[in-house]
């Protein structure tokens, strides 16, 4: 069973940033592909950003290319999140999910963690 537990989420201005961290337990983590997806108010969930098991591979959706960066410690068994530039558009609740390989969908996603919101004034 994974267990997987984001954290960062709050409030921040437009044009700041803010990291988001997602610790993962209960099963091997090095092993998994892990992403992260948002879903705003009113909106569908969207997928964000993924990352390979070794963090050589990377992939963003058009809207958060450039400004999210993706990134994993496996050693410390946590998935994380640098966002910058951020706009009101970005508020939303972001979860982080796990995948048995590179995923650049939603749907590729096996397990997802309860979320954390953030939120970007104007």
């Amino acid at each position: 069973q994974v267990q997987l537990v984001e954290s960062g989420g709050g409030l921040v201005q437009a044009g700041g940033s803010l990291r988001l961290s997602c610790a993962a337990s209960g099963q091997s983590f090095s092993n998994y592909f892990m992403g992260w997806s948002r879903q705003a108010p009113g909106k569908e969930r969207e997928f964000v950003a993924s990352i390979n098991w070794a963090g050589d591979w990377t992939y963003y959706s058009d809207s958060v290319e450039g400004r999210f960066t993706v990134s994993r410690d496996n050693a410390k068994r946590t998935l994380y999140l640098e966002m910058s530039s951020l706009e009101p558009e970005d508020t939303a609740v972001y979860y982080c999910g796990i995948s048995p390989h590179a995923t650049i969908t939603l749907t590729g996603f096996t397990h997802w963690g309860q979320g954390t919101q953030v939120t970007v004034s104007s």
